[in-house]
């Protein structure tokens, strides 16, 4: 039977957010985890969050709330024109490629934006493959933007491996700064980056010769706070 059959939606999420003991480390997290309804009102002022929007590179150990996670994954890249599938986030040809994998200290996850939820890749606390720095591997939420080549497909004009390489870093750059606006907003603190160890997420998170890992991105509270 699912976790999520078991306990409330935020409570499953929140138990998923909360690290285990070494002994429970590989644990395999539940195949997929149905996120909170995003609250897609309030917030603070758009020129205020501009005002406010910095580099973090100091994490509190932390988690999130779960309705946290679901509102900043909605605003990296969620629906919301759900009659057309338009996302906030642009994508080339409305091709969207590039996928948010979620590190959390339970569990590797990728962001399934259609059914808003998280879909398991693998147990245990792959921090470590998600960046090099100490505070990746404290921060306890880590974003990493993967190109899925694969599924591009046709395009009303002629498009190469490498325009799409270069579309799709500039969508997840658009992604990236959805996050990076939202923890303004909130109060939290983010950092994109491109220390993401290649081989070593590649391997955690079984990615196939045509996925291309594009950026990484940190978030959580400020250690000062």
């Amino acid at each position: 039977m699912l976790l999520t059959t078991l306990i409330t939606r935020p409570l499953a999420v929140a138990l998923l957010l909360a690290a285990r003991p070494a002994s429970m480390a590989q644990d395999a997290p539940a195949p997929k985890v149905e996120l909170p309804a995003p609250a897609r009102g309030g917030g603070m002022p758009l020129m205020q969050a501009l005002e406010g929007r910095r580099s973090t590179r100091g994490f509190a150990d932390r988690a999130l709330p779960a309705e946290v996670l679901s509102n900043l994954l909605w605003a990296a890249d969620g629906v919301n024109r759900p009659a057309t599938g338009g996302r906030t986030a642009p994508s080339s040809y409305a091709k969207y490629p590039v996928d948010v994998y979620v590190v959390l200290p339970r569990g590797l996850y990728r962001y399934d934006p259609p059914g808003h939820r998280l879909v398991a890749v693998a147990g245990g606390d792959h921090r470590a493959e998600a960046g090099t720095e100490p505070h990746e591997r404290v921060a306890p939420l880590n974003l990493v933007y993967v190109a899925d080549l694969g599924r591009v497909g046709e395009t009303p004009a002629p498009a190469s491996r490498e325009d799409w390489l270069s579309w799709s870093a500039i969508e997840a750059g658009c992604i990236a700064q959805n996050v990076n606006l939202y923890c303004a907003s909130e109060g939290l603190g983010a950092v994109v980056r491109v220390s993401v160890p290649q081989g070593e997420f590649r391997k955690a998170a079984g990615l196939r010769a045509d996925q291309v890992i594009l950026l990484g991105q940190s978030v959580g509270h400020p250690a000062s706070r």
